[in-house]
């Protein structure tokens, strides 16, 4: 009876990985909406479901030979280990002098011992190799004449040529193969570059466009700042990984930056990839580079994400798989094509699909360069056309219809000398067509260049003209009427321009949220077996990444070389603790998963059911969609039997109320409020849904935890009613059902559980989730918290708040959220003390933010603490308090080097669920290590990196059997994966961080105005707020969940 597995999730920022693994975090036994795009981005968080091909196999070298892991690391490991637990380092759990977090108390020793495979390579530097940085800073346009406004800075692509531009200036010119940049601002040189040359430097550069010869005639010239920032010894750094001394102190990110800038250059710099972000590359030579047609516009592509990492005596390369949607390279007649027959004539959609993708124009004479080097005429689309565009020009564009076709589009021709003379640029700037010669014309723009452009005043002489007429008559070119024109200047000075000239440029990314198929067909690429990933690692990712010196000269050039092969590591693989229903019933265990049947085929009753009063059935009949029952007989039946089921399961089920059945438009239909804040609805209502469809849920979600203090479990129609294994599907239901009552699904034997099992540590779950790509301007960030409230960790009522600051990961309210839990431990856990214990798990929390959690989060939970603890408890320096950091963004991948059942999942080729790693691609001086508690069904499992920035609880505590503390948190996180209430398997992630996560998303629903705003909102005062022009930002009571759910586990 086990559910599906989740798919990823976005978090704002930059695009992350789209690709997916099997890194699925376990059974959804029910219909979710989706959540936000990339960028916690993102994502590379896989999904369940059946496998793929053949049985598992794994990975072997070309020569068939798999090398040990290194005896030099394990070596200094166990030196380290041996010298901190010696009498000079008493007190190994706490910080020592120039120590951010705990020191590691060892490494685990509990489980079976296998090999892995790591997607490392090792790095190996010149010993004497000493590293140059220098900065480029204050990159500005310098103004001509009577330029107004701010000074304008280069980014994106043009930054990168001004970047490339400098460094064409003597002296950089001379050593071009020492030097390595970002194109930012930071370079990294081999050679010193003294302060001499560098005050021979130009103060500024003109621009010269990429294959020109020179400079065009109006081309901005740049002013920059060029400094020496400092100097990195390599030495320094290996001779700190090889240290086996706790003391010993070093800074590690400067140089691992300046080596990150070396491995991201050869990316970079050739013409021959395109790069996302500072770590993923894409070849676009490969035969191979295309791998799947997403629809809709769009085109996947194969890369890898590489990265410098440092662990004990050595530096690492880190190399994954990578999935990004690409625009389709192709005429942007046949991209509208494809995004018609995927959303119909969504135009508004449209304009935001097409916002900054860059296109060639086609109806200009070819120009080439003195080499005989064709140079593309490049423009990007600022949108379509639309009314309001050159509102303050005095001719401003006439536009019948919002994004008006070439015939509703009129723009103002300047009747001046030289105006409207074949050869004119439509599309082009118009600083640049102003300073044209007379006989070079005009652009088809907004304005005429008499006009605004170069500052003048607009000539009472000349006409509007349309689009359509202006290309017809100019550059004789066929256009479909109804086809919007867009817009490639701005909305100040619009230049427009007929779809038909235009060509996409390839190696372009899109930002844009998949659709489900999209999503489907993404996962379709990316989900690989492991040991065809591993292959691609080690044998195929060198020519893009940059590995090799016979495709990267800087490799050879700085003195770099790379190990051919991936590391191995050891591992041990841990026994599943066994899951106990009621009466300590225990079901068969299976790899990570179990049945809650038993062999006679009858359900094993829930641990602890909650408290069922009244509830029923509603169907949702949305026009023009179909939907399972069309009787209210049908459903009652139904329904009746799914009632048989949770009597079955343990839960008191009343009779359900006859079945209900409303009809809507849309999603946004005010019907559906209507009757979900009927007071005569029950307290508990399953929605039967005609499709799975996320502003429909989110709707939904939001009425009845918010408006109407009604429990909602949304089911699909075609799935509730389908004969086939449906009492098993029931059952799955069935867990939402008893988790929302308050009552506790499963348990496992209290001493696998270890500190917890004595009923006085509470463990908390903290994550913050955030605006994504083609969110509302003012989408906010929401934090949400969970916390256990007895040693069963079966109930988690959780709490959400709006952040301060969008986009900033601490908490600000964690005081406030932490005392109302601390409150929730006495009352609903029926505790007379407080907990002499919080166990917090933080999910969502970058490397480069560790500090901030003890900087920010630690004070505002010991403020909650002293606010509501006994002075008795706070003298005694209660409560003691753990911090682990959950990873799950990161790029590390184990694969079994053993076709065995001890190794290797025989089905799918995965690690065996259980495998922990600590050793060897880790360091020593910190606390850390790599679980994968579940069993992925299909692509790479990713393993949960969990990183202990604060602990005051293990380290000070024995526990028999148990050699040390790094053993007893290892066993105590893997075994609570198998106690994630809305599944029947273990989770890959730690349930406190699985269910804050699942409390977030829950808050995007409720906020999907300003999360999605191209989607139908989900009420009115959320379209309100998702307004981008509204100017009206989220607010706690945006999110209160009604005072009946508010102590539930009403998210789930």
């Amino acid at each position: 009876m086990s559910g599906r597995d989740r798919g990823g999730r976005g978090r704002g920022g930059a695009p992350g990985d789209r690709g997916r693994g099997g890194g699925g975090r376990g059974g959804d036994g029910g219909f979710r909406g989706g959540r936000g795009g990339d960028p916690r981005g993102g994502g590379d968080r896989g999904r369940g479901g059946g496998g793929r091909g053949a049985r598992g196999q794994i990975y072997v070298p070309r020569d068939g030979v798999i090398p040990p892991p290194s005896a030099k690391v394990a070596q200094a490991e166990d030196q380290y280990a041996k010298n901190l637990s010696s009498d000079a380092l008493p007190d190994i759990g706490g910080l020592q002098v120039g120590q951010r977090f705990p020191r590691r108390p060892g490494y685990g020793t509990k489980g079976t011992s296998v090999v892995l495979w790591a997607n490392y390579f090792e790095f190996v530097p010149p010993p004497d190799l000493v590293l140059h940085r220098y900065s480029i800073t204050d990159v500005k346009e310098i103004k001509k004449g009577d330029q107004k406004g701010a000074d304008k800075a280069p980014v994106g692509k043009k930054l990168r040529r001004v970047i490339n531009l400098i460094l064409e200036q003597s002296p950089l010119r001379e050593r071009r193969n020492d030097i390595v940049t970002d194109f930012k601002d930071n370079l990294v040189s081999r050679t010193e570059i003294t302060a001499e040359e560098i005050e021979k430097l130009p103060r500024s550069i003109q621009y010269i466009a990429e294959d020109e010869d020179e400079p065009g005639p109006r081309a901005p010239s740049y002013s920059y700042k060029f400094s020496a920032t400092g100097t990195l010894t390599i030495s320094e750094l290996t001779e700190f990984l090889t240290s086996t001394n706790p003391n010993t102190v070093f800074d590690k990110g400067p140089i691992t930056q300046a080596l990150n800038i070396f491995l991201g250059h050869y990316a970079k710099a050739s013409k021959q990839h395109t790069t996302i972000g500072a770590n993923k590359s894409y070849s676009l030579t490969q035969s191979d580079v295309t791998t799947g047609n997403l629809g809709g516009g769009l085109t996947a592509l194969r890369g890898f994400f590489s990265s410098i990492r440092v662990a004990t005596t050595r530096i690492l390369v880190n190399v994954n798989m990578s999935h990004a949607p690409f625009y389709n390279a192709v005429t942007l007649v046949q991209t509208m094509g494809d995004f018609g027959r995927a959303y119909g004539q969504n135009k508004a959609k449209l304009a935001v699909f097409l916002k900054g993708v860059r296109v060639k124009t086609t109806h200009l004479k070819e120009k080439k360069n003195k080499a005989g080097v064709v140079i593309p005429r490049i423009k990007t689309i600022f949108g379509l056309a639309n009314k309001g565009d050159g509102y303050s020009l005095d001719h401003p564009p006439r536009i019948a219809n919002r994004f008006g076709g070439p015939k509703e589009v009129e723009f103002w021709l300047d009747g001046s000398p030289g105006a409207a003379k074949p050869g004119a640029t439509p599309g082009e700037s118009p600083a640049k067509s102003a300073g044209k010669k007379q006989g070079k014309g005009k652009q088809a723009g907004g304005q005429a260049a008499a006009s605004t452009q170069g500052g003048k005043a607009a000539t009472s002489e000349g006409r509007y003209i349309s689009v359509y007429d202006f290309f017809e008559s100019t550059y004789r070119t066929k256009m479909n009427q109804n086809y919007p024109v867009v817009n490639v200047g701005n909305q100040q000075n619009p230049s427009y321009l007929p779809v038909e000239v235009c060509v996409i440029v390839p190696a372009q990314s899109s930002t844009a949220k998949l659709d489900p198929e999209q999503t489907a067909n993404m996962i379709s690429v990316a989900v690989r077996p492991p040991h065809v990933n591993a292959k691609s690692i080690a044998e195929d990712s060198s020519g893009t990444v940059g590995l090799s010196p016979q495709t990267n000269i800087y490799m050879s050039q700085f003195g770099f070389s790379i190990a051919p092969k991936m590391i191995t590591v050891p591992g041990r693989v841990l026994a599943h603790p066994q899951v106990k229903y009621k009466n300590n019933q225990s079901p068969f265990m299976f790899p990570a998963s179990w049945n809650q049947q038993d062999r006679n085929r009858q359900f094993m009753k829930f641990n602890t059911s909650g408290t069922m009063g009244t509830w029923g059935a509603m169907q949702i009949e949305m026009k023009g969609l179909p939907y399972a029952f069309s009787t209210s007989a049908q459903l009652n039946n139904t329904v009746n039997g799914f009632q048989q089921v949770l009597i079955a399961l343990g839960i008191n089920a009343p009779a359900p109320r006859v079945s209900q059945h409303v009809t809507i438009d849309g999603p946004d239909d005010p019907a559906l409020d209507k009757a979900l804040t009927d007071p005569s609805q029950p307290s508990l209502l399953l929605v039967v849904l005609p499709v799975k469809q996320a502003p429909l849920y989110n709707r939904i979600k939001h009425i009845g935890d918010t408006k109407a203090g009604v429990h909602t479990i949304c089911v699909v129609g075609s799935k509730f009613s389908n004969d086939r294994g449906q009492d098993k599907y029931f059952a799955n239901v069935a867990l939402k059902f008893n988790l929302k009552l308050g009552g506790t699904n499963q348990t496992i034997d209290g001493s696998k559980l270890g500190i917890i099992g004595e009923d006085k540590t509470m463990v908390v779950g903290l994550d913050v989730t955030h605006p994504s790509p083609g969110s509302a301007e003012l989408a906010p960030s929401v934090a949400g918290m969970v916390a256990s409230i007895d040693k069963t960790l079966g109930q988690w009522p959780a709490i959400v708040r709006v952040q301060k600051i969008a986009r900033q990961e601490m908490v600000s309210e964690l005081d406030f959220m932490l005392k109302t839990r601390l409150s929730l431990w006495k009352s609903k856990g029926k505790h007379a003390e407080l907990p002499e214990n919080i166990l917090v798990y933080r999910d969502g929390v970058s490397e480069g933010q560790y500090d901030l959690v003890l900087n920010q989060e630690l004070p505002l939970l010991r403020k909650a603490c002293q606010e509501v603890y006994p002075a008795a408890s706070t003298k005694k320096g209660l409560p003691h308090i753990t911090i682990i950091v959950v990873g799950k963004r990161h790029h590390t991948r184990f694969f079994p080097t053993k076709m065995d059942g001890q190794t290797m999942d025989e089905n799918t080729g995965n690690c065996k669920n259980g495998t922990i790693v600590d050793r060897h691609v880790t360091e020593a001086r910190n606390w850390d290590f790599f679980l994968q508690a579940h069993n992925a069904l299909q692509g790479t499992a990713r393993p949960a990196h969990y990183f202990i920035v604060l602990d005051e609880i293990f380290t000070k505590r024995k526990q028999p059997g148990f050699a040390s503390a790094a053993d007893i948190l290892e066993d105590l996180t893997h075994n609570m994966c198998y106690l994630f209430g809305r599944a029947t398997k273990a989770v890959s992630l730690c349930p406190p961080a699985y269910y804050a996560d699942l409390v977030c998303e829950r808050a995007r629903c409720y906020l999907a105005g300003y999360f999605d705003p191209a989607t139908p909102s989900t009420t009115p005062a959320q379209s309100e707020a998702g307004d981008r022009g509204s100017g009206r930002r989220a607010e706690n009571e945006d999110i209160a969940v009604h005072s009946k759910l508010r102590d539930t586990m009403f998210y789930i």
